[in-house]
């Protein structure tokens, strides 16, 4: 992964209707406390996943919307659809067992649009995330149009690597280590290419860019993410996002 770059101005563009936005709500997210899957919490006065799904129609390249969930979930997944409020059709589907499974079903639900063309780009966001915004969701996904992924990171001045025998190793001269955040977005093609070679090959991917690790005419580039856009974990993450939202 590269440095954070830019918007692009040139180079390839994804068009308006072109990519599809996939919220992923399929964890339980027990760590919050709550006794509930957290992305269904209340905040600001609507279920926490409803804000991530609101911003699909503040980003004219986004042309469908797929959220994931468990099976169980049903009933409030469709709260969480009408709380968002938005013109396009939210498709709702199941997710697997693990967040690489839950991204496969939504590749294999996107997979006849991907193949006939007429989508061009798949964005993926973590429904807990109800901060980052239209702006950081519309930068990846023409972003990836550009170079094939992109990945919204924070650098992390302070972090150093530490070896199995807890030795401190500080990031080689001219790196640095970045935090990674959602939404990340990637050319629909190669996506869906990487995940089936995944699926023969009985191998997962520690997350959605690591499937694409290797795969030729693709570079998966950092973005400059968002401080704001923290991911709700515990209950203190709630309370702070709560108060962001306020501001």
């Amino acid at each position: 992964m590269t440095d954070p770059v830019d918007l692009p101005s040139t180079g390839p563009q994804c068009p308006p209707g072109a990519a599809a936005f996939v919220v992923l709500a399929g964890g339980s997210g027990t760590r919050v406390g709550a006794g509930q899957n957290k992305v269904y919490l209340p905040l600001g006065g609507r279920p926490v996943v409803s804000w991530a799904l609101s911003w699909a129609d503040q980003v004219p390249e986004v042309g469908r919307v797929v959220l994931v969930i468990r099976p169980q979930d049903e009933a409030q997944a469709q709260e969480a659809v009408a709380a968002a409020g938005i013109r396009l059709p939210v498709e709702v589907i199941h997710g697997g067992v693990t967040r690489h499974r839950s991204e496969q079903n939504a590749l294999d639900h996107l997979s006849w649009p991907i193949c006939a063309g007429s989508l061009q780009v798949v964005a993926i966001h973590d429904g807990a995330r109800p901060l980052a915004g239209p702006e950081l969701l519309r930068t990846v996904i023409q972003a990836a149009a550009a170079h094939g992924g992109a990945v919204p990171t924070l650098p992390e001045t302070e972090a150093w690597a530490v070896d199995e025998a807890g030795r401190l190793t500080p990031p080689p001269a001219g790196e640095s280590l970045h935090r990674v955040q959602t939404p990340q977005a990637f050319r629909a093609t190669p996506l869906l290419e990487a995940y089936a070679q995944a699926l023969r090959d009985g191998t997962e991917g520690t997350d959605t860019s690591a499937a694409l690790e290797g795969r030729p005419g693709v570079q998966v580039v950092a973005v400059p993410g968002n401080r704001e856009n923290l991911k709700v974990t515990f209950a203190e993450d709630m309370s702070r996002a709560e108060d962001l939202l306020t501001r």
